[in-house]
């Protein structure tokens, strides 16, 4: 009996090692949990979580976003590419094929497009078209109309004021190009190193009220960082006002989130025959992965989360500028424009009902003259690094950070003009606030890459869940 007892006892003591992970070696970690470690739960200053966020994009905004911005009036946006670098004259321009971008024909882009008809209804465009000329000859003609008049100077305080967060492009220029963004991608051209080092560089550590003697993670123009200086630089950054750690971590986001899309839009094969583009997963590991990025990585991920609740915000809070009988995404096809504008307002009602938006109350809430210097700070650093962008050496590269900074600008001056869009005409031009089509094309795709960004994290997380 004692003999039995003890065979028993000592056969459930096996079970319950083996149960434990003692009885054997604890299953190795996988590639997908050492990338995502951080990437669940709620996210920090908000009160919203990864999961609700992976939902509500993947499965009701990604697939009619990304419907509306292979639309005419989304699919071509005009910038300035020859802009002048502002801050250093050695720039090494990228000499690859893939860096390169191609503009539109004249006759390519609908002519609505290109006329100043953009911005409100058919009948509205002779008046916002001599409007538009007058600004451009830089004065006012007495002989104009009193409403064009009128008209002409409110457009000209708007573009000279303090709530544009971007350094915007001339488009008048004769350098200014018409640009199609679904022949011209984001994704992996080999631009890399040095030079694009020095732009990241000069954003993090000369536009995020950083100090010079806190040391940035994983910064390869430095060298000899170790574990210290990386806890140094969150206590830091956990010290700092809710304001400018918002603005690192809108930063952090942006960065992560280009850097997901090189890595999903990678060329993994060039013959003669085809280009073959796909998702790297050593390039994401390279990028995320908890040990090869000393722990940063899944930080990164976790501020693009953060970034994309910001923009969905400031969707939320635009609804009624678009919702405006006067306001046409005017391409000259009326029955297409119709349609689109059904489906923006589709999709700006469906982000209006997402449950856990970002209260961005407790921004510049403050002592009011404390405040405004803050916001004030805020808007220059942002416009700041808009102006970066024209150092970047790769031209496609140039292209997706310039509209992708201007997008999160837009989103910005939308978030901080809550009182000028309640006050805005049901009808007639709006003058206190008002969005250029720039603008428009710009907020809308720099949403669709955080979208993608978003989506495509649920497509790494299963490439790398069997990967040890």
């Amino acid at each position: 009996m004692g003999r039995r007892w003890g065979f028993l006892i000592g056969f459930l003591g096996v079970l319950c090692l083996l149960s434990s992970g003692h009885g054997g070696q604890q299953p190795p970690e996988t590639a997908a949990q050492r990338c995502f470690c951080q990437v669940s739960g709620y996210l920090d200053d908000c009160t919203c979580d990864v999961e609700t966020i992976d939902r509500f994009n993947n499965y009701k905004l990604f697939p009619r976003l990304q419907k509306l911005l292979e639309s005419d009036y989304f699919r071509y946006y005009k910038v300035n590419l020859k802009r002048p670098c502002p801050f250093w004259n050695d720039i090494n321009q990228c000499g690859r094929r893939d860096c390169a971008v191609k503009p539109c024909q004249s006759d390519e882009v609908p002519d609505g497009i290109k006329s100043a008809s953009y911005k409100y209804s058919e009948e509205a465009n002779n008046l916002i078209e001599e409007c538009e000329q007058a600004e451009r000859l830089g004065a006012v003609d007495e002989s104009l109309s009193e409403e064009t008049q009128k008209a002409v100077l409110q457009w000209t305080k708007h573009d000279d004021s303090s709530d544009n967060f971007c350094e915007a492009d001339d488009i008048q220029s004769p350098d200014a190009e018409y640009v199609d963004l679904l022949l011209n991608p984001e994704r992996y051209t080999g631009y890399k190193g040095p030079d694009a080092w020095k732009i990241w560089n000069v954003i993090y550590e000369e536009n995020c009220f950083k100090p010079q003697t806190i040391k940035r993670p994983l910064n390869p123009l430095a060298s000899g960082q170790g574990k210290s200086e990386e806890n140094t630089f969150y206590s830091w950054l956990e010290g700092l006002c809710v304001e400018k750690r918002a603005f690192y971590r809108l930063i952090s986001g942006l960065h992560a989130s280009i850097n997901v899309h090189l890595s999903a839009r990678y060329l993994l094969q060039d013959t003669w025959l085809e280009k073959k583009w796909g998702h790297n997963i050593t390039e994401f590991q390279q990028r995320f992965d908890a040990i090869l990025t000393e722990g940063e990585g899944p930080r990164r991920l976790k501020n693009l989360y953060f970034l994309y609740l910001i923009e969905l915000r400031a969707l939320s809070k635009v609804l009624p500028f678009f919702e405006r009988p006067d306001f046409q995404l005017f391409t000259g096809n009326k029955v297409q424009d119709a349609e689109n504008k059904m489906l923006l307002l589709d999709i700006l009602h469906e982000v209006k009902s997402f449950p856990l938006h970002f209260d961005e109350n407790s921004f510049f809430a403050g002592d009011k003259k404390e405040a405004n210097k803050l916001k004030e700070d805020f808007r220059l650093h942002f416009r700041n690094i808009s102006r970066i962008m024209d150092c970047v050496g790769c031209f496609k590269c140039r292209l997706w950070g310039k509209l992708q900074t201007q997008g999160l600008g837009t989103a910005l001056k939308i978030l901080f003009s809550e009182k000028l869009i309640a006050n805005m005409p049901e009808s007639g031009p709006s003058y206190e606030f008002h969005l250029t089509r720039q603008e428009i094309v710009s907020l809308f795709n720099a949403f669709g890459r955080i979208s993608t960004s978003v989506g495509e994290l649920e497509n790494f997380r299963n490439l790398l869940q069997n990967i040890h």
